[in-house]
């Protein structure tokens, strides 16, 4: 899938198949045969269907659904050399490690709570008909030192507008590494039709208003005593920007 089109299946077998395999975020080809309990001339009918429409992509045995983010990207700050590039399933304990060292020195609930729902679905790119959600990471030597995700609603009034978190490794900040992610993210949501992007942060958190009002977000609303952080009231602070 170029982007994160509509799903529209041929058969009931081969939503079934997508379904088990995007739950999983990838699944061996056998296991998703004996699944779908089909015989293996009717199995390899709906898996054509499937890689015909763009919807799963095989690799050595192992389906995955392809959803195409876009393409690696170099880049150089000082000394460092790093790509920026769309997550995929083997990046997933190095993302959650990467999301938990940056709340762990810094008041970012949303992120926390990306971090749980990526260990409780285990897989990181979802797209169905609910929801969908894309990842693109900052990769420095082999080791993802920042993130940035999309959460993307599938409902048809909610769709003009995508949750977006974005973070980096402490050891790797102040190199711009932070503002291409965001890039990377508002510049894939316009492409695709999206209008706005919004964020939350605990209104203790200085850095990431600082950091999300100098590439031209604006608060938008404020939550009274939304979270609770040790033992305090605090505020939330909902930002966005139109993209």
């Amino acid at each position: 899938m170029q982007t994160l089109d509509r799903l529209d299946f041929e058969t009931e077998a081969s939503k079934e198949i997508y379904q088990f395999v995007e739950r999983h975020g990838t699944a061996a080809r056998h296991r998703v045969r004996e699944m779908a309990s089909l015989s293996a001339e009717q199995f390899r009918d709906e898996l054509d269907r499937l890689t015909a429409s763009g919807y799963v992509a095989e690799e050595g045995g192992t389906l995955r659904i392809a959803v195409d983010a876009g393409s690696v990207e170099r880049h150089s700050t000082g000394d460092l050399g790093y790509a920026v590039r769309p997550a995929h399933n083997d990046d997933f304990e190095s993302l959650v490690d990467a999301i938990r060292d940056v709340t762990e020195t810094a008041d970012y609930v949303v992120a926390e709570s990306v971090a749980e729902q990526l260990l409780y679905e285990d897989t990181v790119t979802r797209h169905n008909t609910v929801e969908s959600r894309v990842f693109f990471v900052a990769e420095h030597d082999d080791e993802v030192v920042g993130w940035t995700h999309l959460d993307l609603p599938q409902i048809e009034k909610m769709s003009n507008g995508a949750q977006l978190t974005v973070g980096v490794r402490e050891a790797y900040r102040e190199r711009g590494i932070g503002t291409t992610l965001l890039d990377r993210a508002t510049a894939w949501t316009n492409a695709n039709g999206y209008r706005k992007v919004y964020n939350s942060v605990p209104a203790v958190n200085d850095e990431a208003m600082a950091f999300l009002e100098a590439h031209d977000w604006h608060t938008e609303g404020i939550r009274r005593n939304h979270y609770t952080l040790d033992g305090d009231l605090v505020d939330e602070v909902m930002m966005a920007r139109e993209v």
